[in-house]
């Protein structure tokens, strides 16, 4: 059992970017300038991650989904593109697209075909159903409206 790696180790990718192995990136997934991917996530084929992402452990995102710019999801996230597995039929498939800035909370759950706009959060263990709209924090199952996002910073603020 010595010989075999019980931490991860760090993987300096091209555009200034880095990997904690063990971890997946699907064939031709586009990863922009500074992004992060954390040990055990999966970064599915075709997907496409704007500068600046930051993907925690254990995260999934799905085949040809779509993150902007400065984009967080959190550990254990799940982002899914096929909404009535297993369909096998990429045609069938709803990739998820997510705007820039936005934050996805740990053990969060987005169904296919849902977007999720700029500036949004969704928060911890919510499941996404419908389009999130942009500056909007939404929870729960299924997520809902909870606040602006201009409140959520202020919160976050006040915790120092």
């Amino acid at each position: 059992m010595s010989d075999l790696p019980l931490t991860g180790q760090r993987v300096d990718l091209p555009n200034n970017c880095v990997a904690w192995w063990p971890c997946h990136i699907g064939h031709q997934a586009d990863i922009g300038h500074g992004c992060s991917i954390g040990a055990l996530a999966h970064v599915g084929q075709r997907v496409v991650m704007g500068s600046g992402c930051k993907i925690q452990g254990s995260a999934y995102i799905a085949d040809d989904c779509l993150l902007g710019e400065h984009v967080f999801v959190g550990p254990s996230a799940v982002i899914l593109n096929d909404k009535y597995p297993p369909s096998n039929d990429r045609a069938k498939w709803q990739p998820v697209h997510i705007a820039n800035y936005a934050v996805i909370g740990g053990n969060a759950t987005i169904v296919p075909g849902n977007s999720v706009g700029e500036r949004a959060v969704l928060a911890a263990g919510a499941v996404l159903t419908k389009d999130l709209p942009a500056n909007e924090v939404w929870g729960g199952n299924p997520a809902k409206f909870m606040m602006t996002r201009q409140a959520y910073e202020e919160q976050r603020e006040a915790i120092v």
